[in-house]
């Protein structure tokens, strides 16, 4: 005996599926893009204090939103890591990271609106998030 009822089922779990694999990125996604692209410069904690060649030291990513007011500023932090309006000539304080620049558009809410941004900048935007200290 064949039972309609299960078969209805099957689309459903069809998209919930999609959805878990293709979903929004979280902080651990973003915390590999970070062991992979950042700990360089800012440590594997995120502490920063990495001196530069110009003498100047990393910043703590973990107490941003302490620097400004408790807020974290997520499109501060986004234009900070893919140099976006910032002035590349010279010595830049970030380096450029194509890859973070690739892939899938995922919706950010960046000051109330939802800005389409990559996959993975999005994933180390969420770690950053994560990491903040009061």
């Amino acid at each position: 005996m064949t039972r309609p009822y299960m078969f209805a089922a099957l689309p459903a779990l069809a998209i919930a599926a999609a959805c878990a694999v293709d979903g929004m990125p979280d902080a651990t996604e973003g915390a590999q893009l970070f062991a992979s692209n950042c700990t360089g410069c800012h440590g594997s904690d995120a502490g920063g204090g990495v001196v530069l060649a110009d003498g100047r030291k990393t910043p703590d990513l973990t107490t941003i939103a302490a620097r400004n007011g408790g807020r974290f500023p997520r499109a501060a932090v986004l234009s900070q890591i893919d140099g976006y309006g910032q002035d590349r000539t010279g010595l830049a304080e970030m380096p450029e990271y194509g890859s973070l620049l690739e892939g899938e558009l995922v919706p950010v809410d960046v000051d109330g609106t939802l800005t389409p941004t990559p996959r993975p900048l999005a994933a180390l935007l969420a770690y950053l998030e994560s990491i903040q200290t009061e």
